[in-house]
């Protein structure tokens, strides 16, 4: 077995969860904050991972914190993440509700650009937000992101109220603001919620109170039954509530309009909100349900550890986390329709990570057992990559790189996170 440390500073590294690697697999991007949980990183870096050459991508201006950083599939890259607040107060700090995404183009270290305008004076305006976004995915062309959301005209109506949904980011053309209110700002991306929830689903429908977790299907969508195209489309996780009030956790297909201008179009509620009701997805947009957990032993998707919903690379399989009949977290499939229900990993030793693809959609990684694993998805064998440790590898990121040899992981060295990668065999 082939592992090595990468990061060796005396300080806490963080991965994303997903595409974390340059297209060339040379290079690896993190933030850097005390503790996973506490998001007070001042710096975004990428590390070239022969040479352990370390470049400051961005950093922090006037109280802002940087993290979550993911890379685009194109080169020169773009390299999208959270910012907090600048100049935080104790009104107005970092939160759910009080993030935004910005991007920073590789041949221009430093300079931000704003993915998502904020709007948050009525009249509210279509195409900007009014709320924090989180975990920006670039799609797998690069032109659009997704991410999740929170709104903050809710928020400050009722805390309740304010449900996480799934939003994108589409190039339609930039949007400006009024700025009626200081800490509203432009966006470069139009932007819209594409999920829908309600704070009090009907138990036993197929209703939502929270949205998250998302994945885009496919490098060029997926096949639907009836043998058409659908170009993009995302996969989410959703709560539904069972007859006894139980929350559920099932999994969501969201189909979106190919056409950039077609999410200027209201659907049936105005796209960018009102100050009683959230931001309502485009025309065309349609929401499915593809998995009915019910009646399992252990009804609904895992609730840990925290995964999110991944495609394979052809868009013909979801990869997600349930329990088996024995409570063991399990890796399964589904099609994108919802059929072909399938486990992959058997055993009593549960799965104690996220875990991703390799690019041709043969394998999966993820930690089992403190070891980092290779999983053939057509046979279900297993094998680790890593030797048993007592040093402890987290659960947050276990990513291919986009050549298949390596996969980068974070393991804990005399007290801090580092960055490790592991030789795959894979070719």
């Amino acid at each position: 077995m082939n592992e090595y440390q990468i990061t060796t500073t005396p300080r806490n590294h963080q991965l994303t969860n997903s595409n974390i690697w340059t297209p060339d697999s040379q290079w690896l991007v993190y933030d850097v904050r005390p503790q996973g949980a506490s998001f007070t990183g001042e710096t975004i870096e990428k590390i070239h991972v022969k040479t352990k050459r370390i470049t400051e991508i961005y950093r922090g201006t006037a109280g802002a914190h940087v993290g979550v950083v993911t890379v685009s599939p194109e080169i020169p890259v773009r390299y999208a993440f959270i910012r907090g607040p600048q100049y935080p107060d104790t009104a107005w700090h970092y939160d759910f509700h009080h993030r935004q995404g910005v991007i920073v183009n590789d041949d221009a270290p430093g300079a931000i650009h704003n993915i998502d305008a904020f709007c948050i004076t009525p009249p509210y305006q279509a195409g900007a937000l009014r709320g924090g976004t989180h975990v920006h995915m670039f799609s797998p062309d690069g032109e659009w992101l997704s991410f999740t959301y929170n709104d903050h005209v809710l928020h400050e109506r009722d805390p309740a109220l304010d449900l996480r949904n799934v939003a994108v980011a589409v190039p339609l053309y930039p949007v400006t603001v009024a700025g009626y209110h200081p800490r509203e700002y432009n966006g470069e991306f139009f932007c819209c919620v594409v999920s829908k929830t309600t704070p009090a689903p009907l138990p036993g429908s197929d209703e939502i109170s929270r949205a998250y977790e998302e994945g885009w299907i496919g490098r060029e969508g997926y096949i639907k039954p009836d043998g058409t195209h659908q170009r993009r489309a995302i996969a989410f996780i959703g709560d539904t509530r069972a007859e006894n009030g139980d929350v559920i956790p099932e999994i969501f297909r969201l189909d979106l309009p190919e056409a950039a201008g077609d999410y200027a179009k209201p659907g049936s509620s105005p796209l960018e909100g009102t100050g009683s009701a959230m931001p309502a997805p485009p025309a065309g947009v349609t929401q499915t349900r593809l998995t009915f957990t019910r009646d399992r032993v252990y009804p609904g998707l895992a609730k840990t550890p925290r995964f999110w919903l991944r495609s394979s690379p052809q868009g013909d399989k979801i990869a997600f986390l349930m329990l088996d009949d024995q409570g063991v977290a399990q890796i399964w499939t589904l099609s994108p329709d919802g059929g072909n229900l399938r486990q992959i990993t058997f055993g009593a030793e549960g799965i104690e990570s996220a875990f991703n693809w390799n690019s041709n959609g043969e394998y999966l990684t993820f930690i089992r057992q403190g070891q980092v694993m290779l999983c053939c998805v057509e046979t279900g064998v297993c094998r680790a990559i890593t030797a048993r440790s007592e040093a402890r590898i987290s659960g947050d990121a276990v990513v291919f790189s986009p050549d298949n040899r390596q996969v980068a992981f974070l393991r804990e060295i005399d007290g801090w996170q580092q960055i490790w990668v592991a030789d795959t065999g894979l070719r």
